[in-house]
């Protein structure tokens, strides 16, 4: 491959399309020429992407904004710049960035802009940060920028064991916060590790469990499942605290429009926002921010995985990787991590 973007052809790229609403044995790929990257782009070849929430809702056709089918699915990516573009330093060749795509990042090479690349130390394995590109910026800014948790706080994560949960446990404890995480009780010793009290979420009396923890209340709760028990999350909170709704995931598998469960989820955060109680409800959006202003939104995201990849860095943080599969293997990718039995985030990388 050329590293120059004079090339009219700068790779031959393998990429897994998504046809449809299929399950995921239904997955395409396709082999193509890349062209050279337009002014302002480069091309990564990439060492690492995985499989998050957004990928399982996309195949159902359920993503809140996701693009009509086909097209390549892949949320966020870890790669070696191989190319850039005529307006491009040609400094960041062959170095490791991070970028995050929403759609596209399931290919062995990709184009971004230029400005969408966020540094990756040499010392962090491409897998490991991968693990924390979205995950760990959306646990950091729904923790430190929404929630401003204090330390000596007490906060609920649903989902303990998950991509982002088991990433928010983490950076929680390091500021010296109490966590009360919910998992399956397959997960409970993992939790435990992570420094999290588990509790199981399939208990009917989940939330009673909860308060019996926290009689006074937490100071957060971070509730990436949506539906009718978003409620629940939010009568957990003592006066003063902060529910954090990041997801609709209680609404994954049912028909219908993928919009009007977000837009009902809205609804109901803005009425409680509205009662003189000292209580606080928001809806997390990773990409709030990003048409008012793309460059403080860029710079926010850089800044964030910045402090994140510092705390991998110094073995803070431990990156939870369910597994690692290659390429050739998204469709057994994207079933593992739709069964619910493993730990933290499947990672798909380029293969042998």
């Amino acid at each position: 491959m050329n590293s120059t973007a004079s090339e009219s052809v700068t790779a031959d790229v393998t990429e897994v399309v998504l046809p449809g609403k299929v399950e995921p044995a239904g997955l395409e790929f396709r082999t193509r020429d890349l062209p050279a990257p337009a002014k302002d782009r480069v091309v990564l070849r990439m060492e690492a992407t995985g499989v998050s929430f957004a990928e399982q809702q996309m195949r159902r056709g359920k993503y809140y904004d996701q693009p009509p089918f086909p097209f390549v699915p892949g949320y966020d990516v870890v790669g070696t710049v191989t190319a850039v573009g005529p307006a491009v330093d040609t400094a960041l060749l062959g170095r490791r960035f991070a970028a995050v795509t929403k759609t596209g990042a399931w290919a062995s090479h990709l184009v971004v802009d230029a400005a969408d690349l966020m540094p990756v130390p040499d010392t962090v394995d491409a897998a490991a940060a991968e693990t924390v590109v979205v995950n760990g910026i959306t646990a950091w800014q729904m923790l430190h920028r929404l929630a401003k948790v204090p330390a000596g706080g007490t906060i609920v994560v649903l989902g303990a064991n998950g991509g982002v949960g088991s990433t928010l446990v983490q950076l929680a404890r390091h500021a010296g916060i109490t966590v009360i995480g919910t998992a399956s009780t397959r997960h409970h010793a993992t939790v435990r590790d992570l420094g999290a009290t588990p509790v199981d979420y399939r208990d009917p009396d989940m939330y009673d469990r909860i308060r019996a923890l926290a009689p006074d209340g937490v100071d957060a709760v971070f509730d990436h499942v949506g539906g009718d028990a978003v409620e629940q999350s939010w009568q957990l909170l003592r006066k003063g605290g902060t529910l954090v709704s990041y997801g609709t995931a209680a609404t994954k598998d049912e028909e219908g429009s993928s919009q009007l469960p977000v837009l009902k989820l809205f609804a109901r955060l803005s009425a409680w926002n509205s009662l003189p109680n000292g209580k606080h409800a928001h809806f997390y959006n990773f990409w709030a921010g990003r048409r008012r202003c793309r460059t403080s939104w860029q710079r926010r995201l850089a800044e964030d995985l910045d402090q994140v990849l510092r705390l991998v860095a110094d073995g803070s943080l431990t990156p939870q990787i369910a597994a690692r599969l290659p390429l050739a293997d998204a469709a057994a990718a994207l079933e593992l991590a739709e069964s619910r039995t493993v730990s933290g985030k499947v990672v798909i990388v380029p293969g042998a």
